[in-house]
């Protein structure tokens, strides 16, 4: 499940979306969280040329460039990363950098003739072909990135918040590849984070905590609007303590295996004080400590955080030992059977006529 073990449960996530146009002026929105770009942070550049890319005594032109998010919206002021590429590929297979820019609206100095240019913003991102004449005026170069925002956050049961370090994300797109696995848009995405994408729909995994709690939904990013997303998870958070009386001190040096009703392992962990986040449903919590092992059935509710103490007294009883490694041992006669064990018929002792010889002989027995 792209990364997300096979026993993770999944389940049905419950979205509460609130979607914010970004008209002119609107675009704040995007400045109120934190934000993941596709490129490192670098300071802000009017343009870069690489050199060498304009043939020697041709006339540069003047191009100006911005990008909207949608055709209706103002230009984007700031997050932009421009980039302008050669259509002849390179000794290497790949397109030469002409030119790059950084920031918002960017102008270039290129040579008449035909280039690919490509503008991203975050994860959003559209490449169009240009074409500089030798002659005449050069319009302004406007590219649509049809692009939103998508922040996703999370709750455990109802409302009840979860911190922010025990939830991630990762965004999916939308389509099923022929290898049944679905394209990878980014990881290890944090809560109250800006994703810019391409509007679209696409398929967000939520986890909470590193055990099994884990949320799919498909949600839908609207070009021109931050669309803000609160999953709901069925899970809680849990605390093991090996007691030796109810309401004790934990036992350190303890080992502990988290099964699940169908008996399959979930989580393990050697702690006195183990904390696990759990999916709704019934469990077994087992403790070992000194060659001893200790049970306890408990049951996992959505938003409700909890501790389970086993008790020293609750020690699983061993196991039967099987046929092939019973061996006889020798009981004392007269010892009774234990309670509620019927005594074995005993057979009677054989006569003197039954042991003496038969068919008439004689000899006598001394």
């Amino acid at each position: 499940m792209f990364g997300i073990s096979p026993l993770a449960r999944t389940g049905l996530a419950i979205a509460l979306m609130v979607l914010m146009p970004l008209g002119a002026g609107a675009q704040d929105a995007f400045k109120d969280f934190k934000q993941l770009d596709s490129s490192s942070k670098m300071p802000k550049l009017n343009a870069f040329i690489a050199p060498g890319t304009a043939p020697e005594g041709a006339k540069l032109r003047d191009v100006a460039m911005e990008a909207k998010l949608t055709a209706d919206s103002g230009p984007v002021e700031d997050g932009l990363s421009w980039y302008v590429f050669s259509p002849i590929a390179g000794t290497d297979g790949k397109l030469p950098l002409i030119a790059s820019a950084k920031g918002g609206p960017a102008a270039f100095q290129l040579a008449p003739g035909d280039y690919f240019v490509n503008v991203s913003f975050g994860r959003a991102g559209v490449t169009k072909k240009l074409t500089v004449p030798a002659d005449g005026e050069v319009g302004k170069q406007v590219m649509v990135l049809d692009a939103g925002g998508l922040l996703l956050n999370a709750v455990s049961g109802t409302d009840a918040r979860i911190r922010p370090d025990q939830l991630s994300f990762s965004i999916y797109s939308s389509e099923v590849r022929e290898d049944g696995e679905r394209g990878l848009v980014l990881a290890d995405v944090s809560p109250n984070t800006v994703v810019r994408l391409n509007a679209g729909t696409y398929h967000i995994v939520s986890e909470y905590g590193s055990v099994n709690a884990v949320i799919r939904a498909d949600i839908q990013v609207e070009a021109g609007k931050l669309t803000e997303a609160t999953i709901q998870h069925r899970a809680a958070q849990v605390t093991f303590k090996l007691v030796s009386d109810a309401g004790g001190e934990a036992i350190a040096d303890t080992a502990w295996s988290i099964l699940t009703a169908a008996g399959d392992s979930v989580g393990e962990s050697v702690s006195a004080f183990p904390t696990m986040v759990l999916a709704e449903g019934g469990y077994s919590a087992v403790a070992r400590n000194k060659d001893k092992i200790y049970q306890r059935d408990f049951t996992v509710v959505a938003g409700r955080n909890t501790d389970v103490e086993v008790l020293m007294k609750d020690q699983q009883p061993q196991p039967p030992v099987n046929d092939a490694a019973r061996t006889v041992q020798q009981v004392p006669v007269g010892t009774p059977p234990p309670p509620g064990v019927q005594p074995a018929p005993v057979a009677p002792l054989p006569s003197y006529e039954q042991l003496a010889p038969q068919g008439g002989d004689d000899t006598s027995l001394d």
